[in-house]
């Protein structure tokens, strides 16, 4: 998941979000039994993939103590920060093209990676990590995130912005869908709509978080 700037998501797990879907069912990467759309997924900490999970070996890795090994869960919780802000001047700071980046804290190197959709996939800020620590540490959500398996998602539109917690996964569905359906300088009429589609879910999925919400909290 990660990978020096315009570099493209790693050779499986996360291709499957960029481009069509295969017509075969998708199967558990650990037991080989079938998944439905919709399944969860695990982060492989050392290649640092995606691995398409049933719902039985997903709980094998979802429980105190197992946040550290090979396998992590990806936790299916949506936070929103009600109280976010972020101004032209500080979004031109971050130097991001477009209107959507998200975050999220690389263990290995114990720090926020920076990354947003293109044409080409998922691609990494150059920017330096200081900065982005100095413009997110700031709020709730940055306190909350939990290492390689979410991300905290920043969008800008209209002179508004809308900062989340969400499941890394759903960064990289996006990062696939802003691809396959990008046209033109600036990504086209098709592209803004599945943009507004997905804010428009995670809006409802989100839940407001406050201040004094406990680290660990999946609610």
């Amino acid at each position: 998941m990660n990978g020096p700037a315009t570099r493209t998501q790693g050779p499986r797990g996360l291709r499957r979000f960029a481009g069509q879907r295969p017509h075969r069912p998708e199967t558990c990467e650990l037991c080989g039994v079938a998944v439905p759309a919709g399944h969860r997924h695990l982060v492989e900490t050392e290649k640092r993939t995606l691995v398409c999970a049933c719902t039985a070996c997903s709980l094998l890795f979802d429980r105190p103590g197992t946040r550290t090994g090979r396998y992590r869960a990806v936790p299916d919780r949506y936070l929103a920060d009600p109280e976010h802000r972020l101004d032209d001047g500080v979004w031109e700071r971050l130097q991001i093209p477009v209107g959507v980046a998200f975050f999220f804290r690389n263990a290995a190197l114990d720090r926020l990676v920076a990354l947003y959709p293109s044409p080409a996939g998922a691609t990494e800020s150059e920017l330096d990590p200081q900065t982005w620590q100095q413009v997110l540490d700031g709020g709730p959500l940055a306190a909350q995130l939990e290492p390689d398996t979410e991300a905290l998602l920043v969008h800008r539109w209209e002179g508004r912005s809308g900062c989340y917690l969400v499941p890394i996964d759903a960064c990289y569905e996006l990062v696939g869908r802003m691809r396959t359906l990008w046209q033109g300088f600036d990504g086209g009429a098709e592209a803004r709509a599945a943009l507004g589609a997905f804010f428009d879910d995670v809006e409802r999925r989100a839940k407001p978080v406050t201040p004094a919400a406990p680290a660990g909290d999946r609610s």
